[in-house]
């Protein structure tokens, strides 16, 4: 054979490498197309989020609370795809809407919107020729709308149902406060980090007609908020039925080596640790009482008939009245709330009967606001005695005559952290405001404290505890007890 001939079949085959190398190169490069404009086509979520997705199938409202960059916001950008486009997986057990939709979603500011919520839907924000390489599939999207003021931030977005109508995606920020809510009537709400309640209660209003459902997806810095709270310790709220929350940790998230998770956890601070690692409400540096709920709560029990017990009342109307039993163990010295009462608008007559049933023995000691008169001209504290409370009669000091709240606060918090502060498990309207106590720009916030404010009461006049008497039948009298 001729090298002219050896040459040319070489040649050949190099052209035919050539040419075999370039056809797989450009299907290689059209898959990673068809993936980078179809995600929604990859999702493969953990079994937390699939836990999440699942429940709104049978609730209205749900909260899938997790610690940062666990897949939070991703699950919801996931699923809001799914109900703007019809397009579900095989596998998915969570709500279907059987039409186009429309959709209200958003975050904090409108740049945490835009690098949040519109990123992961739509894809990067300053590249519009990338956009369609979110979960929102580039062939879905029919139109944009942008928004003034905010660079590469989305006002809306019109995406083809498959059902061959359009679904229309507005976004949103908490920012501008609950009016920027206001919309039309909408099927699906979704809040990407924690909403105030007013946004989020006109979010829900949004769904009202539509009975649609409302997704939130964040990491609870707050603290158990009212938001939270919603979720978390609803009480007797009869609306809870229709409400989930999800919780997701790190050690839930499949992408972290036990080495990279044990990093994580800890580079954070210690008040934050359980929020951004576990999806637990932060203890927050803001905290009155920055200890956690396990290290006070003990089981209820007989107390011992040498223990000393008094009563705390805080007097309210809008804001509860509410009373608070406390035993304490004077040889230990360790102090033990035992019964919780808490109403609002109702008068001394109500309140008095209820808090009576616990014995008619039992001192009380109340706020220095009690003796403000009231419309009907009476002050409070004679209205109550004239009901038959034990109250004392001083008002609520400390030895010295003092009334300061902080010394109050500190007195607590002090007994707490030497285990000297203990609350029956029976007392759950005391945690809740156990956990929602806090000082904003260094001053007490004067919310959701009546159950705390009644043990501070009780506290500060523990030198006016008395024992529980034998006889049921006798009434204790002395010259501080009217």
């Amino acid at each position: 054979m001729s090298s002219s001939s050896t040459g040319s079949e070489s040649s050949m085959q190099q052209s035919n490498l050539s040419s075999l190398l370039m056809e797989r190169m450009e299907i290689a490069m059209e898959i990673e197309r068809r993936q980078r404009t179809s995600r929604l086509r990859f999702y493969r979520p953990y079994k937390k989020q699939v836990e999440f997705h699942k429940a709104g199938a049978a609730y209205r409202e749900r909260l899938f609370m997790a610690g940062n960059q666990l897949g939070k916001t991703l699950a919801g950008a996931a699923e809001a795809a799914m109900h703007l486009t019809g397009e579900y997986p095989d596998w998915w057990q969570g709500y279907r809407f059987s039409g186009p939709i429309v959709m209200l979603a958003g975050s904090e500011s409108y740049e945490l919107t835009r690098d949040g919520v519109q990123r992961l839907m739509i894809g990067p924000p300053m590249n519009p020729e990338d956009w369609g390489t979110g979960y929102v599939p580039k062939k879905a999207i029919v139109a944009t709308t942008k928004r003034s003021g905010v660079s590469g931030a989305l006002d809306s977005v019109t995406v083809r149902h498959k059902s061959g109508g359009v679904s229309t995606l507005l976004f949103k920020a908490y920012e501008q406060g609950r009016s920027k809510w206001q919309a039309n009537t909408v099927n699906y709400v979704w809040f990407d980090e924690e909403p105030p309640q007013a946004v989020y209660f006109e979010g829900i209003t949004r769904t009202n007609a539509t009975g649609g459902l409302i997704a939130l997806t964040f990491t609870p810095l707050q603290g158990m908020s009212e938001v939270v709270r919603r979720y978390i310790k609803p009480g007797d709220d009869p609306g809870a039925v229709d409400r989930n929350v999800t919780q997701m940790s790190i050690d839930d998230a499949e992408h972290y080596t036990p080495e990279e998770r044990a990093k994580i956890i800890a580079s954070y601070p210690a008040h934050e640790r359980e929020a951004r690692t576990k999806g637990i409400p932060a203890l927050g540096s803001g905290r009155i009482f920055p200890v956690t709920e396990e290290s006070i709560k003990v089981a209820p029990f007989e107390i011992p008939k040498h223990w000393v017990q008094i009563g705390g009342i805080d007097f309210g109307w809008d804001h509860p009245t509410a009373g608070v039993a406390l035993a304490w163990d004077r040889d230990a010295d360790v102090m033990y709330v035992t019964k919780v009462y808490r109403q609002r608008e109702a008068t001394p007559v109500v309140h008095a009967a209820a808090l009576k049933a616990w014995g008619s023995w039992l001192p009380w000691s109340w706020p220095h606001d009690g003796n403000n008169d009231t419309a009907a001209g009476q002050n409070l504290a004679t209205q109550y005695k004239a009901q038959g409370l034990n109250l004392l009669r001083e008002k609520a000091t400390f030895e010295d005559g003092s009334n300061s709240v902080e010394a109050g606060l500190m007195d607590m918090l002090d007994r707490m952290i030497t285990g000297r502060w203990k609350v029956f498990s029976t007392c759950p309207e005391w945690f809740d405001e156990f956990l929602l106590y806090h000082r904003k720009d260094g001053k007490v916030v004067k919310e959701m404290d009546d159950v705390i404010s009644a043990s501070r009461y009780a506290l500060m006049m523990k030198r006016f505890a008395k024992v529980k008497p034998s006889n049921t039948g006798w009434t204790f009298t002395d010259r501080k007890v009217v």
